[in-house]
């Protein structure tokens, strides 16, 4: 089979490796959908490195059950089931694995698929059967590819930060991630505050129902926001975009009491804690989400209808991976999609 190796500096290539045999635990999938995310970019833009042992690029896989492994005892990985993959695996004995959280293993260096292992831009990927969630079949198989990062990394942001319906959140970044909060948190009856530079990012985001809609280059965001919050700021705020400015913003457009997420990796930030200190906010890093936030994810957009499909902009073939990856790179658009 072929798969896609991202080699830095803006480049790609399809690779041919063996079609992955599964060992005891674990599961090979034929894959129908993975996702592009936007941290696929750092590494694409990365300086080049020739790798002894490329690896398979793609961490929003989802797909069939096509073979198992010895002691391989999950319901959800019988030969035909259509599943997403939680795409970290941890030692699966610790208390943070046990909990859902194998990104926080501390007993063994993680694996992270797509980039300590082999991912989903490929036909077939290996995985760890506890690695599974299931996906309903009112889903796609794109929707399902997005739930298990971008979108799911939306949903883990607001589990941590204890949205709802009467809170008006702030997004800054109108990317995948940022799309993505926008689409749940109009479901979830939130006042959305959506931010981004780039006019289609903007356009998606009206059209996804956010009650207002911003160009940071065109306004004072913290007196923007402060406007259309009766001078109070939004009782929460969500940074996706990794920018330094936008995170900067989040934390000061923030009514006192609120709550600051921060998603975007890149942003480095610097505060006055005598500044902050009587503004009583909560600070809160998020790390994509844990399995069960996984599914809980896909069982709130089945019940509530939302239409996770509306993300992409565009869906493309792995023999369009350079096209695909050279548009991604100009961050402008919804989300991208590899369809097998």
């Amino acid at each position: 089979m072929r798969g896609v190796i991202f080699r830095g500096d803006c480049t790609l290539e399809l690779e041919n490796f063996p079609d992955p045999t599964p060992g005891p635990g674990e599961v090979v999938l034929e894959i129908k959908a993975s996702g592009m995310c936007g941290s696929d970019l750092h590494v694409y833009r990365s300086p080049r490195v020739e790798s002894t042992r490329p690896v398979i690029a793609g961490h929003e896989p989802c797909g069939v059950v096509v073979a198992t492994g010895p002691g391989v005892v999950s319901p959800y990985a019988r030969v035909g089931s259509r599943v997403m993959v939680h795409h970290y695996r941890g030692c699966a004995a610790c208390e943070d694995c046990r909990s859902g959280w194998p990104q926080m293993c501390h007993a063994v260096p993680v694996t992270v698929y797509g980039s300590d292992a082999h991912g989903a831009h490929a036909p077939y990927m290996k995985v760890a059967a506890d690695t599974l969630v299931p996906l309903d079949d009112r889903l796609s198989f794109a929707a399902g590819a997005a739930i298990s990062c971008g979108t799911g990394t939306a949903w883990g942001a607001f589990e941590r930060m204890g949205l709802t319906g009467r809170d008006t959140l702030a997004v800054f970044g109108q990317g995948p991630v940022g799309l993505s909060a926008t689409l749940l948190a109009k479901a979830q009856g939130a006042r959305v505050i959506a931010l981004d530079i780039d006019e289609n990012r903007r356009a998606s985001a009206k059209a996804f129902g956010a009650d207002h809609v911003l160009n940071p280059r065109d306004c004072n965001v913290i007196d923007a926001v402060r406007e259309l919050t009766a001078g109070r700021g939004a009782t929460m705020t969500l940074e996706t975009s990794g920018a330094t400015a936008a995170a900067e913003d989040a934390m000061t457009c923030v009514r006192p009491w609120g709550t600051v997420c921060l998603v975007g990796i890149g942003a480095e930030i610097r505060f006055s804690l005598a500044k902050m200190l009587r503004s009583q906010l909560r600070i809160l890093p998020s790390w994509t989400m844990s399995i069960m936030a996984q599914k809980a994810c896909a069982d709130f957009s089945v019940e509530r209808n939302v239409d996770l499909d509306s993300l992409f902009t565009d869906r493309w073939t792995l023999d369009q991976a350079e096209e695909a990856y050279t548009k991604f790179n100009l961050q402008s658009g919804g989300k991208g999609v590899f369809l097998m």
